[in-house]
Order: structure tokens, then sequence, then C-alpha cells
């Protein structure tokens, strides 16, 4: 939990949360106990300062922990774990996993890196032109209009001096944006976004474009993929016709390189295959798991990229893209997509919709009330268990709490075993959608 988002650990509470409570005899010598493996550096380094709280629910002791998430890289036993799901696994050997928890644990932007021997002469001026007239024509009179090249570098916070080393010079983020390709593969030598179409030949690819330039440029050339394979669809919206599949292409593209944790090798890649289109680009996670399509909190990953691509028309406010891409996605194809935060970022935006009936999909015959659970998970895109218990509790006309939870418990491990739908959220938290 130090390692990961921090968490909360309860002592005399079951997995389903019923309250079971600890032995009142034992809570002193528990606090001391815990105290003090906290601050034996040979269990825990850096020690650390959590607090056991004492609670009393229905006469019954519970015993409760914040473990806020930690700036530091925390050895047990002198082992480095991680932890991904429900579980905790040892990844002291694995350098890539090391590597990428110390980044997660940075509060530094490898945007903000200073290249103090990188000039003008190192970028394309017709870039820095091209992107001073998007400015202009987005916002009439946009001060970049009377700027020259170094006043719009420094007015972007593309060129700026570093507090604390006293370097001064353009950051990665202006390199990445007007480099020259030789430049940015000396300031990135893994630097690449690769676009694929993997339709008839899924082992390998239909068509590919492997992007080694700016992002302006590779913008373009990942919405043009995404235009050279995928239909037009038009749609009236407040008396506008719009493309509605240059919409969600402009929204995955932007995401894509803005978003991008640069400091890892890893190439963004754009895949699209017969039912979806996919995006994969590394991530510094802050929640893992899928995000909630209606209650979630963005945080910018390179908030100068960001507030360019926002400068220049191709970006609006922090989050807007996930709505959009949901929104419009539904009037292209009906599907809806999932965005997974973790170390790869993951977006999947379906292609098309499943038309087919259950029993003709899964040979499988549900009953009546399995089949209206199934169909109100679909109608909906994401529910929670409490909103399945509102819903069932009228049609399965049960007063008992127990004995509800008890049949919902069964009809949602039936679907689930048989492939209809999945969890994205906790065992404590579900989130239920269809597979």
């Amino acid at each position: 939990m130090l390692n990961r988002n921090g968490g909360h650990i309860f002592l005399g509470v079951d997995d389903d949360g019923n309250v079971i409570g600890t032995y009142r005899s034992y809570i002193a010598s528990m606090k001391k106990d815990f105290a003090n493996l906290c601050n034996n550096p040979e269990k825990i380094f850096p020690t650390v300062h959590l607090e056991m709280k004492e609670y009393s629910v229905d006469d019954k002791f519970v015993l409760y922990i914040y473990v806020y998430e930690s700036s530091d890289v925390h050895k047990s036993a002198g082992k480095i774990f991680d932890r991904n799901e429900d579980g905790d696994y040892d990844i002291t050997n694995n350098t890539t996993l090391v590597s990428n928890l110390y980044i997660r644990k940075s509060s530094t932007y490898i945007e903000n890196k200073i290249y103090p021997y990188a000039t003008l002469d190192d970028l394309r001026k017709d870039l820095i032109e091209k992107a001073r007239q998007m400015a202009i024509n987005r916002t009439a009179n946009h001060p970049w209009a009377t700027m020259n090249d170094m006043e719009l570098l420094r007015s972007a916070s593309l060129y700026e001096k570093d507090l604390q080393t006293g370097k001064v010079g353009i950051n990665l983020a202006g390199i990445l944006l007007f480099g020259k390709d030789e430049v940015i593969a000396s300031a990135l030598s893994y630097y690449r976004t690769d676009a694929i179409l993997r339709v008839k030949d899924i082992d390998r690819y239909d068509d590919r474009d492997d992007i080694k330039t700016n992002l302006l440029e590779s913008y373009e050339r990942l919405v043009s993929f995404i235009a050279k394979h995928l239909n037009d669809k038009f749609y009236l919206e407040n008396n506008q016709r719009i493309n509605v599949r240059d919409i969600i292409a402009r929204e995955l593209c932007v995401n894509l390189l803005i978003h991008r944790e640069y400091s890892n090798p890893l190439p963004a890649r754009l895949i699209i295959t017969k039912d979806a289109i996919i995006t994969e680009n590394a991530n510094k996670p802050k929640n893992i798991g899928y995000i909630d399509l209606y209650n979630y909190t963005p945080y910018p990953k390179n908030p100068k990229l960001a507030n360019f691509f926002k400068e220049i028309g191709l970006a609006d406010e922090l989050g807007s893209g996930i709505k959009k891409i949901t929104k419009y996605n539904k009037i292209y194809t009906g599907g809806i997509p999932s965005f997974k935060d973790d170390d790869v970022f993951k977006v999947i935006v379906p292609l098309e919709t499943n038309k087919v009936s259950l029993e003709q999909e899964h040979n499988l015959h549900l009953d009546e009330n399995k089949e209206k659970l199934y169909n109100f998970i679909k109608e909906n895109g994401i529910v929670t268990r409490k909103e399945i218990n509102n819903f069932l509790a009228p049609v399965l006309k049960v007063n008992n709490s127990k004995d509800l939870n008890n049949k919902i418990r069964y009809m949602l491990a039936y679907l689930r075993k048989n492939n209809l739908i999945e969890n994205i959220g906790t065992d404590k938290k579900s989130q239920w959608v269809i597979k």
C-alpha cells in the first residue's frame, strides 16, 4: 500500500464487510506490536508512522489503520513489493518494475527536463509558425501573434529556468513539440509511436505507420491513420453537421500523446482491429484499475504539453477527452469504451455492438431474473452493487436484506462464470460491466 496508492486496513471486519470484532484483551498488545513493526528498519525501510485507531461497532471492537501513499519506495524485510489487484508481489529482482516504481514516486515531470545546449537552430521554425497560426485561428488577438519565436517558447513554458539546478534552456516538452527528428532522437533515443491495422493479418499487421517525429506531426499522422481505415459517420448536433469518427480520433490521439510517460521506453501504440480501436501508452498510474466514466477526478500527466495542445485548439479542459470519447462512440457504434489506469494506460473503443442474442452467442439459457440483471447492466454501462440491489429488490420480492444479497451474489457469480459480465471495481466496491 505504501508503494502504491495507500489504502485502509480494518481488523475485525471480514471480506464481505461484516463486523466480527477483535479480542479486546489483545488490543493494547496489538497496537504496541504494530508501532514497533512500523519503526523497525529491518522490517520496513524507510520506517513509517502509522496510527492504529480503535472503534466500537455494535459492541464489537474494530481496529483501523489509514495507510497513506508514500513518496518513498519502501522495502519489507529487504525486499520491494508492489500491489496488483488484491495481491502483493515481490519485484526486487525485476529492474523494469522497480524503475517504474521509482518513476511513479518522483514528483518531477519528465517534460520539465532542461537541455541547456539546445538552441532555436535545433527546432523547426515552420512548426513554431504553424502553432502560432493555430492559436491565432482559435483566439483572435492571441498574444503569440506579436511574439518572436523565443518569446513564444517562454510564454508556453517551453524555455525556462530550473530553480533547483540553475539550468536554463529548452525543455523536453519544447523539443518534443518543435524539435527536428534527429534532435528528438538524441534527447529520447527510444521515442516512437506505432500505428497498426490488424484486421486480416492478426499475427502481424495489414498496415503500419512507425512514427518518430514531433508531436504535432505525430498527431496528424495518427488521425490520418484512423481516417484511412475507419468509415465516416456524420451527426447533426446543435444544427451543425459533425464527423463523429474524427472527434473520437482527435481525442484518442491527443490523449495518447500528451498523457504518455516519456521517461519510460515503452512505445505508444494505436491499434485498429476488427472489433476496436486500442491505445496503449506508458503511464504513472494514480488509481490502479478501470476509470469510472461517471465519477472520476482527472489529473495532468504532462501539464505543459496539455496546456500547449489546449492553446492551439487540439485539446479542451482536463478530463474532457474521456467524456467526449464515451459520448460520441455511443453515436458512432453504440459501444461503451473502457479506460484502464495502470503502468500501461489502455483505452479500448469498441467498433461494433453485439446484436446477437445471449443464447446465440453463449449457447446459454438464462431464467427471467438473470436476463433482467444482464440487460440492466448492458443498458447502463457500468453499475454498482448498490444499484443492482435497488433494481432487483422489487423484482425478487425479498424483504430480508441477507437473503437479497445472497440471491444477487449467486446471480452475479453465475453470469460471471459464463463470461457474460465482469467486475472492473474491487471486491468491496464492485462495478459490473458487460464482458
